[in-house]
């Protein structure tokens, strides 16, 4: 069936002026005409757009829906929140290639560095799959609501190859060799590229450090390099204080191939860092290296108990309170040479890390104990002086008289709307690092885009709508060379987002109880959408509500140079 949405204010993707009272006419999920009085094809769906806006659906280049895609494949919340294309994968937190011996700590893996629970993913997963190639088939065999491409991912490999040994060494030869095999088949299945992480806060089961972490430049180079050699693919790294953007530039130099540098967020106790790095990559592009700073829209906001305190598990003096539950848990709270621990490296100078020790920026937001609610909503830092207390032990004696339930909602970076306005105008970065699929319990950015046209562009005015319309759509597309996507053009796509203009935002954070086994989520709500295409067909209806049979996105296997 064909369709044709008329009268919108449509706002094509590349960036150029919004064209008033057009329509847009869709023939076999692809853009086959717009402009003005388009004529109406036999049989074809009308949709009054009058007073409302059209854009391409947002692509959202940062997710973590591995595990969610095999039970949910509605990518539930992305596509009430606008999105039409997801790219997984990153970080290198993937579930393939995986062994069935192995599932079982891929699986706790995830519920540490990615805040998931581990009965949701034991419930939810259908392991219908080995290899890479395997699980894009799976993926595609199933169905998806949206279209997603998938990156192949360092950790997940590196425990295919290496075993137990992958958390405890560097990788010998013939280890490199086989990851790089895999690699290459990867690609050749249609992988959109490789993504690692170096960053400290990334860690697996049992606080041990997420496998890539021990990869050494010698196996990088040789997985990039493996990469590339299929003529395309970018290589995606969430960085730590070893992986500097010159070392990236010279990685990208090696390759010849784009290197998206996760995640740059403004830190207000090094104000000025996020911008040498984006300082350093705007130098490396003037070189012919084609290097990304990925940045957030968003204040970094998470919701956290002690019993997995997420914010704080970057300190290696936090080692002993991961991978240990309950009594043990409390005795490793309570314990002063823990505590001294946590504060001495608090108080040291710190590269890439989630808390500063800004305890005015954590507030208790649901006491566990009926005589502590009038405590709710007050900072820890006013709390602890109160009691006379360093915030770190006020902290942790609540929770633990509390039986570590005590839920906290601590403020960590990207709060300062002066400096995050310059970081989103920057021309080095992409906006995006919106985590959806994971952390669901801390936060839920997976309407970043909705928030980025709501606030920064209708509210504060940093952005154009047609700036911050490209920034979601058409610069993404070329990033991760998506052909055919992010634009309103004839013969794209028909990736499609309607909106009223004068509305557009995302609604406030909620807790549900949907995933697999009854766990919890954060999630938000669409404020003004008023219908989702994917390829043409309507997956979000005009009050915003996903339709829940539809299944009209691709896995996208097929990508320019």
């Amino acid at each position: 069936m064909s369709l044709l949405i008329k009268g919108a204010t449509v706002f094509d993707g590349s960036g150029s002026e919004r064209r008033e009272d057009w329509d847009v006419a869709v023939a076999q999920g692809r853009i086959a005409a717009l402009g003005p009085d388009l004529p109406v094809p036999p049989e074809a769906e009308v949709v009054d757009a009058a007073g409302l806006a059209l854009m391409p659906g947002i692509i959202d280049s940062h997710t973590h829906y591995d595990a969610q895609i095999t039970w949910d494949p509605c990518l539930t919340p992305s596509p009430e929140l606008g999105v039409t294309t997801a790219v997984i994968g990153n970080c290198g937190f993937t579930i393939a290639p995986c062994r069935e011996a192995d599932r079982g700590l891929v699986m706790r893996n995830l519920t540490q560095v990615e805040g998931m629970s581990l009965e949701a993913l034991e419930r939810g997963i259908a392991w219908d799959f080995e290899s890479f190639p395997e699980y894009l088939d799976a993926i595609e065999r199933r169905g998806i609501a949206a279209n997603v491409a998938a990156f192949i991912g360092h950790s997940a490999l590196r425990s295919y190859v290496m075993g137990a040994d992958a958390v405890e060494r560097a990788a010998a030869e013939d280890e490199i060799a086989a990851m790089g095999a895999i690699v290459r088949e990867a690609m050749q299945a249609g992988a959109v590229g490789f993504a690692t992480s170096t960053a400290p806060q990334h860690n697996g089961w049992g606080g041990r450090p997420m496998p890539s972490r021990l990869a050494d430049d010698r196996e990088l180079e040789a997985l990039v390099g493996a990469m590339a050699a299929s003529g395309r693919g970018l290589f995606m790294l969430t960085k730590g204080d070893r992986s500097d953007v010159p070392y990236l530039e010279r990685l990208a130099a090696k390759a010849g191939r784009p290197v998206m540098i996760a995640a740059l967020l403004h830190n207000p106790t090094n104000p000025e860092g996020i911008f040498r790095e984006l300082g350093q990559i705007a130098e490396a592009r003037t070189r012919g290296r084609e290097l990304w700073g990925q940045v957030s829209c968003c204040p970094l906001t998470m919701d956290f108990t002690l019993a997995s305190a997420y914010p704080l598990e970057g300190f290696a003096a936090w080692a002993p309170a991961m991978g240990v539950t309950g009594a043990e848990l409390k005795r490793a709270l309570g314990d002063p040479a823990f505590r001294r621990a946590v504060k001495a490296e608090l108080d040291a100078p710190a590269g890439v890390r989630l808390f500063n020790g800004e305890w005015h920026k954590i507030e208790l937001t649901e006491a566990a104990k009926p005589e502590n609610r009038h405590l709710e909503h007050r900072k820890v830092s006013a709390l602890a002086e109160a009691a006379g207390q360093h915030p770190l032990d006020w902290m942790l004696d609540f929770a633990i008289s509390e039986d570590l339930e005590s839920l906290f909602t601590a403020v960590l970076l990207n709060s300062d709307e002066e400096a995050v306005g310059r970081v989103i105008r920057d021309p080095n970065a992409s906006v995006a690092l919106s985590d959806a699929g994971a952390h669901l319990t801390f936060f839920c950015d997976a309407g970043f885009g909705l928030h980025l046209l709501g606030h920064w562009s209708r509210r504060l005015g940093v952005l154009s709508v047609e700036a911050a319309v490209r920034e979601l759509t058409a610069k993404p597309a070329e990033i991760f060379r998506l052909p055919g996507r992010g634009r309103i053009a004839p013969g794209c796509a028909a990736d499609l987002m309607l909106f009223d203009p004068e509305r557009i935002d995302r609604g406030p954070k909620r807790r549900v109880h949907d995933l697999p086994a009854g766990a919890a989520r954060l999630t938000t709500e669409a404020v003004g959408l008023h219908g989702l295409w994917v390829n043409g067909t309507r997956v979000v209806d005009r009050d915003g509500r996903m339709l829940r049979g539809a299944r009209p996105g691709r896995l996208l296997r097929d990508f320019d140079a």
